[in-house]
């Protein structure tokens, strides 16, 4: 039976993960990686080449307070993230920090900006069953571009074949180390009936894949959270899958459009839980 993991959990859960199937590929790699930055066209996402906030301002990481950075994120507003639930399960707003503006892990570049709550959809459970998704609320304002969230009306944005973006930091091979820099690649959606012939548990409801049929490019441990990206819009985030970049089993990622409505009332509450602008 294949062994289904989620990209990364908080530090806590991937260490006790790890214990548990050993032999899967988790890796609990910290954020002072001494991997070398890219020189050549694959330093891997996996599969990926090195990306830059500059170009995507958006994209940001999470760390714990000691600075290891176990997720990744979008921001979508100037104090609102949104990112995997299985990330912040269990964690406390005052446990995490959001980091945005930097490419390096290792610099002091950006912003770390604390987390004042975190809204995880009140169903979640495990990533193979669906609505993995968290919005974290920030104690300031972030000064960095934001994406917008796929609307009801973009199904069309998740056709089978769409070109999509991946970002994140995690691991560059399966069960290899972290990588120091933001990574990107593009990755095509698959159809629901592929996904679904590789994966029992795939919901098209609340997921959907991307990925190559021989593999190669890919989200892995320590990306999740972070952004799938199609029209210029969020449509997904980085959940779960079989190993990292194998044939046969494309990544998997929360169908953002299913849940644009539960996060667009997340984005229309202030940090004190009212209604933006009371």
């Amino acid at each position: 039976m294949a062994v289904t993991l989620p990209r990364l959990r908080s530090l806590a859960g991937v260490l006790a993960l790890a214990a548990l199937v050993p032999t899967a590929g988790v890796s609990a790699a910290a954020d002072n990686s001494s991997t070398p930055p890219p020189s050549s066209a694959h330093p891997f996402v996996v599969g990926g080449t090195q990306a830059s906030t500059a170009t995507y301002p958006f994209v940001v990481f999470l760390t714990d307070t000691t600075g290891f950075q176990f997720c990744g994120g979008t921001l979508v507003a100037p104090n609102k993230v949104v990112t995997a639930a299985h990330c912040t399960v269990g964690e406390t707003a005052a446990g995490i920090r959001v980091v945005a503006g930097r490419d390096d892990k290792q610099s002091t570049a950006g912003t770390v900006a604390n987390v004042s709550s975190i809204w995880i959809h009140p169903t979640f459970k495990d990533v193979t069953t669906g609505d993995d998704v968290s919005v974290l609320t920030l104690s300031t304002n972030l000064n960095y571009g934001t994406l917008p969230v796929a609307a009801s009306t973009d199904t069309a944005l998740y056709a089978e074949g769409t070109n999509t973006l991946i970002l994140g930091w995690g691991d560059t091979t399966e069960g290899g180390a972290a990588s120091r820099y933001l990574l990107q690649a593009m990755v095509p959606l698959t159809s629901d009936a592929t996904c679904k012939a590789a994966y029992t548990q795939y919901d098209p409801r609340s997921m959907v894949c991307a990925g190559y049929p021989k593999g190669g490019t890919d989200t892995c441990q320590g990306d999740s959270g972070g952004p799938l990206i199609a029209g210029g819009k969020l449509i997904g985030i980085t959940s779960w899958g079989q190993g990292c970049a194998e044939a046969g089993f494309p990544g998997i990622y929360t169908r953002v459009i299913t849940y644009s409505a539960l996060i667009n009332q997340q984005l229309a509450l202030t940090q004190s839980g009212g209604p933006a602008g009371s």
